[in-house]
């Protein structure tokens, strides 16, 4: 408390000394506060920072009597905020099923994969913002935090950007996100249990492997290869790379295995096969196969009954058809990719020849018109794209002229394609090699067949 006889001045600071207070307390006589004296009275209380001298004239020429005023201010310090990381990914995946545009749910379709390609940023440094000091208004100085800089979470196939600001993928692949420590691509998928509605279909740019069952009606794609543990059922399997299924697959006629490499299977029942090097099964029974190398049946059964196989070079097996002269289609020699080839070339080479007689015809009706000077503007429009799809199919079709050439000289080259069963070839056998076609009609046992100018022989097991 200070001041005159008459008139009495309290300073209050406040508890975190970032403010200052004065009470005038008026006594009996008439004296007026002056601003001088209430900064003595200021400076007694060690107040000295933040002062606002307006504030001061102003009441010691207007004065307020018995409510405190304040008349400094000091400057709080402000903290600084860490730094984060932001992600440019899903980081809580959770196995909610695709809704269809009709307001169905397919539960098949429950997106737990987040693929990434190579290049692409996964997360991205936000920067930490500094603190700054503040000031008591008795002169104290108040220490500002600064924020903590964020630090990058890498993992696994992934790098950081020059500029240290950025994580990037450095390889295709699955991206996964563990406890906010680590992000890593991963460029093989493990499936820990059964392909059914828990996981979804599942497609992937590595490889996959399934430590169950793949079960009726669900996919999985893969860019490389696809091992299961498990029995596969009339599901679909596709792989860039190799197929190799631990036990085998019973694919109830809608089964489908389609290997950019080998397939390897215990065995092969009611399914469509198709591989563009080899299959290697212990038996491969009332199945659609498709082999641009050798179809190998080995182990205790290797047996090959029913369906039809069309395999490039070989098919090997203990047992071919059955006493019961199950219908057996076998055809080797040439790779049936360029059957299949031959015969698209053929369908678009028709479809083509078709459409450009529908050009031309299209082009003459409006040339006509456009010597009378009855070509409306939409006419016009139509004769333009006329011609471009003339000129489009003219150019198609002589691409597709010189393909169906080279496959039809692939389709003459003699087949040098062989059948060996290493124990008996049945009744009811058919057998294609190249050309030439051979139906077994008795009992064949330890024999290679195989292409004889015209015709089919049947050889010692070594041919």
């Amino acid at each position: 408390m200070a001041g005159q006889d008459d008139l009495k001045i309290l300073v209050s600071v406040s508890p975190d000394e970032l403010k200052a207070y004065i009470t005038l307390y008026k006594g009996d006589g008439n004296s007026k506060v002056s601003k001088d004296d209430m900064l003595r009275a200021l400076a007694l209380q060690r107040v000295t920072y933040g002062i606002n001298e307006q504030v001061l004239e102003q009441y010691a020429e207007n004065p307020i009597y018995n409510e405190p005023f304040c008349v400094a201010e000091g400057v709080a310090p402000k903290h600084g905020k860490n730094g984060e990381v932001k992600y440019h990914f899903n980081t809580t995946v959770t196995n909610t099923p695709t809704i269809l545009e009709d307001g169905r749910i397919n539960y098949r379709e429950l997106n737990l994969i987040q693929m990434v390609k190579k290049g692409q940023i996964l997360c991205t440094l936000e920067p930490a913002i500094m603190g700054s000091n503040g000031m008591t208004v008795k002169g104290k100085v108040l220490i500002g935090v600064n924020g903590k800089p964020a630090v990058l979470p890498r993992g696994k196939n992934v790098a950081v950007s020059e500029d240290g600001k950025s994580l990037y993928a450095t390889t295709d692949g699955e991206v996964e996100y563990l406890d906010a420590t680590k992000v890593s691509v991963y460029t093989n998928h493990e499936v820990p249990a059964d392909v059914d509605n828990s996981t979804g279909n599942i497609n992937f740019v590595g490889s996959v492997t399934i430590k169950g069952n793949v079960l009726s009606g669900f996919s999985v794609e893969a860019g490389g290869n696809v091992e299961v543990y498990g029995v596969v059922e009339g599901a679909t399997i596709k792989a860039g790379g190799n197929i190799i299924l631990r036990r085998g697959m019973q694919g109830m006629g809608k089964g489908k295995l389609i290997a950019g490499g080998d397939i390897v299977a215990r065995y092969i029942e009611y399914c469509n096969v198709e591989a563009k090097n080899n299959i290697q099964s212990e038996a491969v029974l009332h199945s659609n196969v498709k082999c641009g190398n050798k179809l190998e049946l080995t182990g205790r059964k290797g047996l090959l009954v029913g369906g039809t196989c069309k395999v490039g070079k070989m098919i090997i097996a203990k047992v071919i058809g059955s006493h019961m002269a199950t219908p057996t289609d076998l055809e080797v020699g040439i790779d049936p990719t360029i059957r299949e080839d031959y015969k698209r070339a053929k369908e678009e080479m028709a479809a083509s020849e078709s459409d450009i007689k529908k050009a031309e015809q299209a082009i003459a009706l409006l040339k006509k018109l456009e010597a009378a000077g009855a070509l409306t503007p939409e006419k016009k429009e139509i004769l333009t794209k006329s011609v471009r799809t003339k000129i489009y199919l003219s150019s198609r079709i002589e691409e597709l002229k010189k393909e169906i050439e080279w496959l039809e000289e692939k389709l003459k080259q003699d087949g040098d394609g062989k059948i060996r069963g290493t124990s008996f070839i049945y009744p009811g056998v058919k057998v294609t090699i190249g050309t030439c076609v051979m139906y077994v009609k008795e009992n064949l046992q330890y024999c290679t067949l195989y292409r004889d100018g015209a015709d089919i022989r049947v050889g010692a097991i070594d041919k």
